[in-house]
Protein backbone atom coordinates (compact mmCIF):
# COMPACT_ATOMS: atom_id res chain seq x y z
CA UNK A 1 0.00 0.00 0.00
CA UNK A 2 1.15 3.79 -0.55
CA UNK A 3 0.73 6.76 1.49
CA UNK A 4 -1.27 9.28 -0.46
CA UNK A 5 -1.80 13.11 0.10
CA UNK A 6 -4.45 15.62 -1.16
CA UNK A 7 -4.00 19.31 -1.93
CA UNK A 8 -5.50 21.63 -3.92
CA UNK A 9 -3.56 20.60 -7.08
CA UNK A 10 -4.32 17.05 -7.08
CA UNK A 11 -2.74 13.86 -5.54
CA UNK A 12 0.44 12.67 -4.07
CA UNK A 13 1.00 8.98 -3.78
CA UNK A 14 4.48 7.87 -2.56
CA UNK A 15 5.51 4.13 -2.18
CA UNK A 16 6.28 2.33 0.66
CA UNK A 17 9.64 1.26 -1.31
CA UNK A 18 10.61 5.20 -1.06
CA UNK A 19 9.56 5.59 2.49
CA UNK A 20 11.46 2.60 3.37
CA UNK A 21 14.65 3.81 1.33
CA UNK A 22 14.18 7.27 3.74
CA UNK A 23 13.75 5.20 7.02
CA UNK A 24 17.48 2.89 5.67
CA UNK A 25 18.96 6.36 4.85
CA UNK A 26 17.78 8.40 8.11
CA UNK A 27 18.91 5.35 10.34
CA UNK A 28 22.29 5.31 8.72
CA UNK A 29 23.32 8.85 9.62
CA UNK A 30 23.00 7.87 13.24
CA UNK A 31 25.86 7.46 15.64
CA UNK A 32 26.23 3.74 16.98
CA UNK A 33 24.68 2.05 13.65
CA UNK A 34 27.02 -0.12 11.77
CA UNK A 35 24.10 -1.69 9.01
CA UNK A 36 20.70 -2.60 8.37
CA UNK A 37 20.05 -6.04 8.93
CA UNK A 38 18.29 -8.42 6.61
CA UNK A 39 17.30 -12.03 8.23
CA UNK A 40 17.54 -15.30 5.45
CA UNK A 41 14.41 -16.58 5.98
CA UNK A 42 16.17 -20.15 5.24
CA UNK A 43 18.25 -20.43 8.33
CA UNK A 44 17.75 -17.21 10.15
CA UNK A 45 21.29 -15.72 10.20
CA UNK A 46 21.19 -12.16 9.84
CA UNK A 47 23.12 -10.40 7.19
CA UNK A 48 24.60 -7.23 7.01
CA UNK A 49 23.39 -4.90 4.05
CA UNK A 50 25.20 -2.03 2.19
CA UNK A 51 24.53 1.21 1.05
CA UNK A 52 22.18 -0.13 -1.93
CA UNK A 53 19.82 -2.21 -0.06
CA UNK A 54 18.96 -0.26 3.01
CA UNK A 55 15.35 -0.71 2.09
CA UNK A 56 15.74 -4.32 2.72
CA UNK A 57 16.13 -3.81 6.22
CA UNK A 58 13.36 -1.95 6.71
CA UNK A 59 9.70 -2.39 6.75
CA UNK A 60 6.91 0.08 6.18
CA UNK A 61 2.97 -0.22 6.53
CA UNK A 62 1.11 2.84 5.75
CA UNK A 63 -2.55 2.62 6.88
CA UNK A 64 -5.16 5.86 6.84
CA UNK A 65 -1.93 8.22 5.86
CA UNK A 66 -0.12 6.94 8.98
CA UNK A 67 3.16 5.43 8.53
CA UNK A 68 4.27 2.23 10.83
CA UNK A 69 7.90 1.77 10.34
CA UNK A 70 10.05 -1.37 11.69
CA UNK A 71 13.84 -1.13 11.67
CA UNK A 72 16.27 -4.10 11.70
CA UNK A 73 19.62 -2.50 12.66
CA UNK A 74 23.27 -3.62 13.51
CA UNK A 75 24.75 -1.16 16.46
CA UNK A 76 28.00 -0.82 17.22
CA UNK A 77 29.96 -2.33 20.37
CA UNK A 78 30.69 -0.46 23.49
CA UNK A 79 27.72 2.33 22.62
CA UNK A 80 24.30 1.84 24.89
CA UNK A 81 22.08 -0.04 22.93
CA UNK A 82 19.31 2.35 24.20
CA UNK A 83 20.43 5.37 23.71
CA UNK A 84 21.10 4.60 20.06
CA UNK A 85 17.40 3.12 19.17
CA UNK A 86 15.71 6.16 21.04
CA UNK A 87 18.10 8.25 18.42
CA UNK A 88 17.14 6.21 15.02
CA UNK A 89 13.68 6.25 16.27
CA UNK A 90 13.65 10.20 16.58
CA UNK A 91 15.17 11.28 13.63
CA UNK A 92 13.50 8.66 11.39
CA UNK A 93 10.55 10.08 13.00
CA UNK A 94 11.34 13.84 12.08
CA UNK A 95 12.78 12.73 8.04
CA UNK A 96 9.43 10.94 7.00
CA UNK A 97 7.56 13.56 8.91
CA UNK A 98 9.71 16.94 7.32
CA UNK A 99 10.55 15.18 4.13
CA UNK A 100 7.02 13.90 2.87
CA UNK A 101 4.45 15.62 4.91
CA UNK A 102 2.97 12.11 6.45
CA UNK A 103 2.27 11.34 9.87
CA UNK A 104 4.41 8.71 11.65
CA UNK A 105 2.60 6.92 13.98
CA UNK A 106 5.31 4.19 15.37
CA UNK A 107 8.79 3.59 14.84
CA UNK A 108 10.34 -0.36 15.95
CA UNK A 109 13.84 -0.44 16.51
CA UNK A 110 14.88 -4.31 16.14
CA UNK A 111 18.86 -4.97 16.90
CA UNK A 112 19.96 -8.05 15.08
CA UNK A 113 23.06 -7.79 15.71
CA UNK A 114 26.35 -6.07 17.76
CA UNK A 115 29.88 -5.57 15.65
CA UNK A 116 32.85 -5.02 16.77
Amino acid sequence: MAARKRNSLGEIIISDEVLATLAGISAMECYGIVGMAAKRPTDGLVELLGLENLSRGVKVYTQDNEVYINLYIIVEYGISIATVAKNVMETVKYNIENFTGMSVKRVDINVEGVRV
